[in-house]
């Protein structure tokens, strides 16, 4: 592992820490975050989020919160003020978000303290569960070290020379996890097509980062690899998975949980692997389906592109 990568990504996280610490009246802006930690917006969330526990928005979200609840506790203030310097629009949504986190109102909270705890069932702790050391801190930010979380579990990843791959594709704009509506569609158009042949792959490419863009907004791409003289089918588009070096990682069960092995894939194995992140993208290859197999036994290929 070399050092200085290590380094980069404990730095570019750190900074943003440090930022989010520093600005909590701020509105984040994710966007201007992962730029300043030189990747995209969708690679820098998993990295942190991998590296910290939360994404930046959420741990934005948490701290306010934590504030929110010292300042219940510790000045006179407006419970419908806090709310506001809290993030929240209302009153409303603010207690409700209070609620599920301190499991009781913001008013109750802060008479627990006069009352010796009775009410509440976290009386007088404004700390909340976090995997992070990093917490709200009234008389100043702490110095943020160590933070970052610790990988319990070895992962085995290959490093390899990928050669350009031709891929026909299927955009499909909306949440991520209704993806399998444009494999149905997409199915159906390469079958009748002829295009799936023994050394077919399919394979998903998402090009929005969750976190800045509105579910409804998402952009990815279902896709099948063709070969170089197969004509595309009305309706698919071309596109190219450019040749070079890729990082690779099996996930074994449940699309469900491939969210889990992305985040410790980028935020756990890539700033201690000595490599550092490349152009091109990234995408899945799935390996078999839920038709062919139990839902545990399903393969999916991650793949990431790597600075050469």
């Amino acid at each position: 592992m070399k050092p200085e990568t290590l380094s980069f990504y404990h730095q570019a996280v750190r900074r943003t820490v440090e930022r989010i610490i520093d600005g909590l009246d701020d509105a984040l802006d994710l966007e201007l975050l992962a730029r300043a930690a030189a990747l995209s917006p969708f690679h820098f969330h998993r990295v942190f989020r991998g590296m910290v526990g939360e994404t930046p928005l959420e741990l934005h979200r948490r701290l306010r919160l934590e504030r929110a609840a010292w300042r219940l506790l510790n000045v006179s203030t407006s419970v419908t003020s806090i709310a506001f310097d809290a993030g929240y629009d209302t009153h409303e949504a603010f207690t409700r978000a209070f609620r599920d986190r301190y499991g009781c109102s913001p008013s109750e909270f802060r008479r627990s303290e006069r009352q010796g705890g009775m009410e509440c069932v976290r009386p007088r702790q404004i700390e909340l569960a976090a995997r992070s050391a990093i917490h709200y801190r009234a008389n100043g930010r702490a110095p943020v070290t160590d933070y970052v979380i610790e990988g319990e579990q070895t992962m085995h990843v290959d490093i390899t020379d990928m050669q350009e791959l031709r891929i026909a594709t299927l955009r499909h704009i909306g949440p991520y996890n209704r993806i399998g509506e444009a494999f149905g569609r997409l199915g159906e158009i390469v079958g009748a097509a002829g295009l799936i042949g023994p050394d077919t792959m399919m394979l998903a490419i998402y090009h929005d980062d969750p976190e800045t863009t509105a579910q409804q907004d998402l952009r990815s791409d279902a896709a099948i690899t063709i070969s170089p003289e197969a004509t595309l089918p009305e309706g698919l588009v071309e596109q190219r998975i450019p040749a070079g070096r890729y990082a690779c990682t099996t996930h074994l069960g449940p699309y469900e949980q491939l969210a889990d092995t992305w985040e410790r894939f980028m935020g756990e194995w890539l700033p201690r692997s000595g490599q550092r992140f490349g152009q091109g993208v990234s995408f899945e290859v799935y390996r078999n389906t839920p038709g062919q197999v139990p839902k545990n036994e399903l393969r999916t290929d991650i793949y990431i592109p790597l600075a050469q």
